[in-house]
């Protein structure tokens, strides 16, 4: 009952804010509604045993003719992974403190009800009941994106509806086949998926089903051409929710659907999988490089972090493993920090372009402090969060082969280049009059820019609560997979 709780409670804040009709305090509220899953998944917490597998499970027949339970559930992996959620949401809602939101309950409505969808797939334990949160995921953001776009918003939300949709399909005739491979009466169970004995050449089919879903949702070069448009045009809570939460969907997916269930079908394609997101890792850095909007550089950036985390899940040991858990619990956070840094800028600004700011550092030093904490978590220094998972990951990679871990290594110097250029181009240099007139920062911006610095710097000096969580239940995943992990 303790997951359903978890899972109802976004729902529950969704309806209530329907009934604010004070525009003024509808943030606050949706605020406080926001901490209601928070409380609950800190109560879990308090609660779970990382030895323990999959815990609190809820697990009812849906449509048992068909072999569909609404059966929900929760281990390490599970766990951080709605965790990481019920941070962000609150911090992404507690962003339009000072902003002007036009049809406000529409809004936050959207919001939780995204939230309810990203809870529903990382607990999800049967594979339609996982099929529909992962397509319901795809609405509210798309409403998001189309009602509070930037100016080509239509042509860019079609493109990533169509992009996101039928990939989708692809999954969907996976889980089908899945299904039908199970022993009668057939059922969509995440245990009977496990038990399958296929055969190297059906797993490698349905490898290409599950694949062609994740790896747009993440995304994996070539197929992210959807992303840098759709980040730059989207609201920033809108783009927070796509960085920070929804593409690690797709990492989550391949962790939980592909590895236990079609590790062959890994073992014959992870060569092309790895290679693929090491391209991604060298080819969005460099467009991150040549970018002159600070919102655009972040998206390319984000691509190249999130190809380094998918090689290291199809590197297929533990260290990877881990460390791409820890990364995308880094990286959501850090980009969240980034987006909002930029949602600061074009507040200011009325634009996201470089070259038309510049020495801000000299106006605004809490803002000089902050931008520069969160950068460097992002660029991966040691002791921020981003140091812990890239240094496991170039790990796990190097296990898997010296020369993709040689050039996906390259995200760290890349990375370096175009964020520390980006912070001199937008911080330092003299201060021309739109920043002389730069507008300080407001309680609220503080408060949220100095909860990221806390939790950029906590994360990477002390990861092994986490770390500790995350742990036996990827081992057990690996084990399923019958990789020994070390």
């Amino acid at each position: 009952m303790l997951s359903l709780l978890m899972l109802l409670l976004p729902l529950v804040g969704m309806l209530l804010i329907r009934m604010v009709s004070d525009k003024k305090s509808a943030a606050r509220v949706a605020l406080l509604l926001s901490f209601l899953p928070l409380a609950a998944t800190i109560w879990h917490a308090t609660m779970f045993d990382p030895n323990g597998g999959m815990q609190f499970v809820f697990d009812k027949w849906w449509v048992e003719s068909m072999g569909i339970s609404f059966k929900v559930g929760m281990d390490g992996l599970s766990l951080l992974m709605v965790l990481l959620t019920n941070v962000l949401v609150p911090i992404i809602i507690f962003s339009t403190f000072d902003r002007d939101i036009v049809d406000f309950k529409n809004f936050y409505s959207l919001i939780f009800l995204m939230q309810f969808a990203l809870v529903g797939v990382f607990t999800s334990l049967d594979g339609f009941l996982f099929y529909i949160f992962w397509e319901l995921a795809l609405l509210p953001i798309w409403f998001i994106c189309l009602l509070w776009g930037g100016a080509d918003r239509i042509r860019i939300t079609l493109k990533f509806f169509i992009y996101t949709l039928s990939g989708s399909l692809f999954m969907l005739v996976a889980l089908i086949y899945l299904y039908l491979q199970t022993p009668l009466p057939h059922t969509f169970s995440l245990d009977s998926f496990y038990e399958l004995a296929l055969t190297p050449s059906q797993q490698g089919w349905i490898f290409w089903g599950f694949f062609l879903a994740f790896a747009i949702k993440i995304p994996i070069f070539p197929l992210h051409t959807w992303q840098p448009d759709t980040y730059t045009n989207a609201p920033t809570q809108g783009t927070m929710l796509l960085s920070g939460i929804m593409l690690k969907m797709g990492l989550y997916g391949i962790i939980r659907w592909m590895v236990p269930v079609i590790p062959a079908g890994i073992a014959e394609w992870a060569w092309l999988a790895m290679g693929l997101s090491v391209v991604g890792i060298v080819y969005a850095s460099a467009m991150a490089i040549a970018q002159k909007d600070f919102k655009r550089l972040i998206a390319y950036s984000s691509i190249a972090h999130v190809g380094l985390i998918a090689a290291g899940i199809f590197s297929m040991n533990m260290m990877g493993m881990q460390g791409a858990v820890f990364q995308m619990l880094s990286h959501g956070v850090n980009a969240v920090g980034l987006f909002f840094i930029a949602d600061i800028l074009i507040d200011r600004y009325g634009n996201r372009e470089m070259k038309d700011m510049g020495g801000i550092a000299h106006v605004s030093s809490p803002f000089a402090i902050t931008f520069t904490i969160i950068l460097l978590g992002s660029v991966a220094l040691p002791l921020t969060n981003g140091f812990i998972g890239e240094f496991m990951l170039l790990n796990g990679v190097f296990q898997y082969s010296g020369w993709l871990a040689l050039f996906a290594g390259l995200t760290v110097i890349f990375g370096a280049v175009y964020m520390l250029r980006a912070y001199q181009r937008i911080m330092l240099g003299e201060a021309g009059e739109a920043s002389k007139s730069f507008k300080a920062l407001t309680s609220n911006e503080k408060i949220l820019l100095y909860i990221i610095v806390a939790l950029v710097i906590v994360n990477g000096v002390y990861p092994k609560p986490l770390l500790d969580i995350a742990g036996p239940s990827l081992s057990a995943i690996l084990a399923k997979a019958g990789v020994v992990s070390m």
